[in-house]
């Protein structure tokens, strides 16, 4: 018989017979400003900005604005948290496994401060130099699945409601921050739906698919522009209906004019719709 994989075996211990708060939507945006302003951060700085990064940004900006979003729910009530981290999840061994690194305060910084921390975080995860994720992962690794089920849902518990660490597990208190991101484009995804992570206690799960032109319809013209979809997975027991419409508003709005995240007014006059950036996805 074939042995499950760590990942296998913490899937089968997190989740039962389904009930759950989720509730599932997608935002399609215009992209053309996006892929602008990450083609002047590449050409400016020399750090390769992605769509990720700029999506994490504007997710991080979207919940400041939603301070009943940006929170857990502790003994049946909800307390706030008092920054904004958004946990990027990292695909490893060719995405047969994940590792999570988390972004503190986010909202505070900006895109290319954000792309290098989690450039720094993702290549010791690859590596296997994350002493901390190396801790929690050796702890599961020889324990059975009815062993791992109380076990994960006690520290996760702990640390993401309690906000307790646990250095011995490699545990550190609030693990996956105020909302979970990953980019399923870069595996050729349009778009994808993902089901929350029980010992996470996040209220936001984004998915990002793939950049690709569509046409549009501007000015009573047809028109090809590139559009991504934003798929996400939303607690509703921290939302409804209007505090959804209420989070679209503001990400059609950044990604409109999303310059400012990077500590610009606007686009420099000259700047274009970069064609190479286009054709690599901007991954």
């Amino acid at each position: 018989m074939a042995m499950n994989r760590t990942r296998r075996k913490l899937a089968i211990s997190s989740w039962n017979a389904p009930s759950s708060p989720a509730i599932f939507g997608k935002l399609e945006v215009e992209v053309t400003e996006a892929i602008k302003l990450i083609d002047h951060l590449r050409k400016t700085t020399g750090v390769k900005v992605t769509m990720t990064h700029v999506v994490g940004r504007i997710l991080a900006a979207a919940m400041a604005r939603s301070p009943g979003l940006n929170g857990r729910i502790l003994w049946g009530r909800y307390v706030p948290h008092d920054s904004v981290d958004i946990a990027f999840l990292v695909a490893l061994e060719d995405g047969a496994d994940l590792g999570n690194y988390k972004v503190e305060n986010a909202d505070q910084k900006d895109i290319v401060s954000i792309a290098n921390e989690l450039r720094a975080g993702a290549t010791k995860l690859v590596r296997g130099e994350d002493e901390e994720f190396k801790k929690s992962m050796g702890a599961l690794k020889f324990l059975p699945t009815f062993l791992i089920r109380p076990l994960i849902w006690l520290t996760g518990w702990l640390a993401s409601a309690l906000g307790v660490s646990i250095p011995a597990l490699g545990v550190r208190k609030f693990p996956f921050g105020s909302a979970m991101i990953t980019s399923v484009g870069m595996f050729g995804l349009d778009e994808a739906y993902a089901p929350f992570t029980p010992w996470a206690r996040v209220p936001v799960l984004v998915l990002i698919g793939a950049v690709k032109d569509r046409p549009q319809v501007v000015d009573g013209h047809l028109v090809s522009r590139p559009m991504m979809t934003i798929s996400a997975t939303i607690d509703h027991r921290f939302v409804d209906g209007k505090d959804a419409a209420r989070l679209a508003k503001t990400a059609r709005k950044l990604f409109a004019n999303p310059w400012p995240l990077a500590g610009l007014d606007k686009a420099p006059e000259d700047e274009g719709l970069p064609e190479q950036v286009r054709a690599e996805k901007v991954r």
